[in-house]
Formats: C-alpha cells, structure tokens, sequence
C-alpha cells in the first residue's frame, strides 16, 4: 500500500484533492474504481465528501486544517459566525463546529473532520468583510470580527431585537462578548458592512457598538 501512494503522489502533491485528481492518478490501473474502494477501505486515502479527499494521516505531509476545508467543502463560502467570532477572540468558548457563510442554500456537511455548518447570505453581503488568514501551509477566508458579528445577529433566528436596549444583553449575556472587545471594533468597517445589509436590526448593532465605543473613550 506505501508503494502505491507513493506512486500516487506523484500525480497527486496536495493532501487533500478532488476525484478529477483522483482519477488522473488511478488512470493507470486496469480497475480504479476498485482501487479506489480499496484505499479508502484501508484508510490511506479518506473521502471528506463526495468528490473531495484526503491521504491518510500516515500519508499526510501536513496535518489537515478544517479552516482549510471548510473553504473547500460548500463554496463559494468563507468562514463566519460563531467559528469566526472564536478565532479572533470575540467570544470565550472553543467551538467545535466550523460555521461559514455562502451565496448557496444553507447546508450542513458531517466529516471524519467534524461538521461544517453554511448559512446562506444575499451576493452584495457577501461580497464584504472576508480576508485571508494562513494555516500552515494553507491559506483561508475568513470573516472579519466586524463581520462575524453582523452575520451572527442576521442569521440568528432566536434573537429579534426589536429596541436598541435588546442588544445589550445580547451580545455581553448570550454571546458573552466583552464590551471592551466590541469598543475596539473598527467602526468604519462596522458601518461598510453593514450598509450592504440594508436592515434596521443591523443598524441598531451599529448603534449600540457605537454607543459601547464612545463609552470606553469618554
């Protein structure tokens, strides 16, 4: 089995591929259907979905990064929302599943890497707040702080926020967000994003974060 995926990575160089590498790198044996069922049954290469794989963690040359993945796994998508909001320290707890936006369906993905939650989002809120961050060798979009949080609020079907008073607790109590955190937000992107939103639950975001920064520098 070495030998055959050091056969293979010599067509294949990225750990984690497509089924159009895939079949380029079986092509030369009689039977690559069989071959493949055969390496994913013992493990040297993993389908992560349909169509996308990975090599075996033996057959790995680095370890695989889920932000990495979730770029991969649902696109066009970026990472958002809670993951995001995490990542850049805005909220206290780990979490587990790696949440993204996109401009498809909302869907969800369960993977030997875990699970991997997509929220849906109009093309002109998309379009704003993504960057690119690195994972080892990888690189990966993921949202701005400014921008996880309006996707959070947008997308979060159990919060209203009907008054401007609504969000307070909302964000210190039920995200646990520090307000100082929110004070350092970068309140020219904060209204950029929000613009291409369009709402008046986003404004009040706006408004109570602005409320929160002109508090902190008083």
């Amino acid at each position: 089995m070495i030998d055959e995926i050091v056969k293979i990575r010599r067509t294949i160089e990225q750990d984690v591929f497509d089924y159009q590498a895939l079949t380029v790198a079986l092509s030369g044996y009689r039977k690559p259907r069989d071959k493949l069922t055969k390496l994913l049954a013992s493990g040297a290469v993993i389908r992560i979905k349909k169509g996308l794989y990975c090599f075996g963690e033996d057959f790995r040359k680095e370890p695989i990064s889920r932000k990495y993945l979730a770029n991969l796994i649902y696109g066009p998508s970026y990472i958002s929302l809670d993951y995001a909001l995490s990542y850049h320290g805005l909220i206290p707890e780990r979490v587990e599943v790696v949440t993204s936006v996109t401009t498809r369906r909302s869907r969800d993905f369960s993977t030997p890497f875990g699970i991997f939650s997509y929220r849906m989002v109009t093309d002109n809120r998309y379009t704003v707040g993504a960057v690119i961050e690195q994972s080892g060798k990888e690189s990966f979009l993921i949202a701005t702080p400014e921008k996880a949080l309006i996707d959070k609020v947008w997308t979060d079907k159990r919060f209203h926020g009907v008054n401007v008073s609504d969000y307070s607790s909302y964000l210190t109590d039920d995200l646990r967000i520090d307000p100082e955190a929110l004070a350092r937000l970068d309140i020219s992107r904060v209204q950029s994003i929000s613009s291409k939103y369009n709402s008046a639950q986003i404004d009040k975001l706006v408004q109570i974060i602005l409320r929160l920064r002109n508090s902190s520098y008083a």
